[in-house]
This record gives C-alpha cells, sequence and structure tokens, in this order.
C-alpha cells in the first residue's frame, strides 16, 4: 500500500491537534470564544464534506489576495482591515489593523441572502485562530449559535523551536495539505466589493 506524503503529513497534523482539542481549558486566552465551538482545519475539512457548514475566511482582503484561500470557502468577510495609512507596530514588527467597522452588518445581509439560520454550522478562519475566536464573539453577540472558530487557522501556529522557529509551519489549513487556491471564485469575494 502506497501513502503520500502529503497525506502522511496530514495525518500527522491531525493527530498533534487532537489533544488540543479535548482539552478546551489548554487554548491559548486569545483563541477562546464565548461558543466554546473549535475546531482543527482537518476536523473542519471534514465537517465542510456537509454542504450545509458556512465556512467563512475573515482574513483581510490582502492576506487572501496574496496568502491564498481554502477552494471549499463560501465568502471572505474581513475582520480586520489596513486602513489606507495603517500605523507601524514597532511590538509587533508590522503594521497594524483595525476592527472592520461593516463586519457584523456585511456578515447579517450575507447570511440573510443566503438562507444562513442563526443555528447553521458556520466555522470561521483568520491566519492562526486569534481573529477567528474574536469574530465568533460578535456572531454569537449577533444571536448565531453555532459558530466554530478554526484554532489552527489558515498558515497554523509558530514553531517554538528548531530550525523552522518563529515560521507558521506547525499546522493550519495549508500546512495539512487541504485544498486551497491563489484565486477567488466571485462567490467568494468580499460582497462589499461586488
Amino acid at each position: 500500500m502506497f501513502i503520500s506524503k502529503q497525506t502522511l503529513f496530514a495525518a500527522v497534523v491531525a493527530l498533534s491537534t487532537l489533544p488540543f482539542l479535548a482539552h478546551a481549558g489548554e487554548i491559548p486566552t486569545k483563541k477562546q470564544t464565548d461558543l466554546g465551538l473549535y475546531v482543527t482545519a482537518v476536523e473542519a475539512a471534514d465537517m465542510l464534506q456537509d454542504p450545509n457548514v458556512v465556512l467563512v475566511d475573515v482574513r483581510s482582503r490582502v492576506e487572501v489576495a496574496f496568502v491564498g484561500i481554502p477552494k471549499r470557502a463560501n465568502v471572505n468577510i474581513p475582520y480586520k482591515i489596513m486602513p489606507g495609512f495603517a500605523e507601524f507596530n514597532p511590538e509587533k514588527g508590522t503594521y497594524s489593523m483595525v476592527p472592520n467597522p461593516d463586519f457584523a452588518n456585511v456578515f447579517d445581509e450575507y447570511a440573510q441572502e443566503n438562507g444562513i439560520s442563526r443555528d447553521r454550522k458556520i466555522i470561521l478562519i483568520c491566519r492562526s485562530g486569534s481573529r477567528s475566536a474574536r469574530a465568533a464573539n460578535v456572531l454569537a453577540k449577533l444571536g448565531y449559535t453555532n459558530v466554530y472558530s478554526l484554532v489552527d487557522g489558515f498558515e497554523g501556529d509558530k514553531a517554538a523551536e528548531g530550525p523552522q522557529r518563529g515560521q507558521r509551519v506547525v499546522n493550519g489549513w495549508k500546512n495539512a495539505g487541504l485544498e486551497w487556491s491563489y484565486k477567488l471564485s466571485e462567490t467568494q469575494v468580499y460582497p462589499e466589493d461586488r
């Protein structure tokens, strides 16, 4: 029996995240949500076999444009955006993003237009699981009751040690070998840009 490197890697990633999710208390504070619903990239891919499950990419347009998007993502609705004149944050070593003031309204309109009920399974994905947690809290306040935060995100967590220390190679959608693309379909585009 032949097992591809990609399949073997995906299995290792899946097994390495199981204990993490088994104990919600072990989820870092910045990734915790009010609803307490979490899923890894590999678990999300399984859930998304059901066409009724909705996957919303909450990363910025720039991230989606330059880093890619899961092929199965229904739509990109950024939770945070890069302002026209972003300020450099020396502590983080990057430019600061600000909350998207339209996130809640755009999501709610998208849900209404697409028949997404308040109890439908919704998975939110960001880069590494922090923004998706904050976005899940916004949706919970709107009355959505089945919102999952994808805890390892699109790019995954950073390696704590070794030659790839500081790089996002630990887990996540791309590292699990799940389907993604640099090209967005028209339905995936941020509704405000259509």
